[in-house]
């Protein structure tokens, strides 16, 4: 019993991992829309981290363009269905771009009986800039400041980071902590998710890149 209970927590373990790491964006919602877990993917189209989108509704994040899908799905899941549901959405990113695209939900639950989670996903499909849009921070970032990130979205320590781009720790420190206060990031992780948002760093690469990098 000991050791099935070890090897369930293994391998619990390892699935948050992969969670984190996916390059889509994925939520664990209740089946009501309330966001119980959430990757640092997702967390970056709404210029936050994970941990404070629990709770939310994922459809306040994220709009439907149809209310009607909406009203469907709910109804389907009341009755216990276990299809598929897509719904159109669109929202509005960090640095001010329109995004659309859509949520992919699938229940889940250990036996038909359970009330089910959904897993969320989010495809985007595309964006329109405001016509009068102030610039981005990203023409603020150096090409340094870029590299540091790059290496803190890896999992990057602060040592690693100094051997890696021969600055000195305090040199490291310091460039995260200009940039923590430009973005007004509380901590190491939202700054992550706010590269991402401000187009610093590549979505969908594994391991992070810098955007235009060559």
């Amino acid at each position: 019993m000991e050791q099935a209970r070890q090897e369930a927590v293994t391998w619990r373990n390892r699935a948050l991992l992969l969670f984190d790491r996916v390059a889509m964006p994925v939520a664990v919602c209740d089946v009501y829309g309330a966001v119980l877990l959430a990757n640092p993917a997702m967390a970056a189209e709404c210029g936050t981290t994970p941990g404070r989108l629990r709770g939310r509704d994922v459809l306040e994040l994220f709009c439907p363009s149809e209310a009607t899908q909406v009203e469907r799905i709910a109804q389907a899941l009341r009755l216990r269905h276990r299809s598929r549901y897509q719904v159109s959405v669109r929202w509005r990113a960090p640095d001010g771009t329109e995004r659309y695209g859509e949520l992919t939900a699938d229940p889940v639950s250990d036996t038909v009986e359970d009330t089910p989670a959904l897993l969320v996903m989010l495809r985007v499909d595309g964006e329109r800039r405001p016509g009068c849009a102030p610039p981005t921070e990203r023409a603020r970032v150096t090409p340094m400041e870029a590299r540091v990130l790059a290496l803190l979205a890896s999992g990057a320590t602060t040592a690693r980071a100094s051997r890696e781009t021969g600055l000195t720790p305090d040199g490291v420190t310091y460039h995260l902590r200009r940039l923590s206060s430009r973005w007004r990031a509380a901590n190491r992780t939202e700054l992550v998710a706010r590269a991402y948002a401000l187009g610093v760093l590549t979505p969908g690469v594994w391991p992070p890149e810098v955007s235009g990098a060559e």
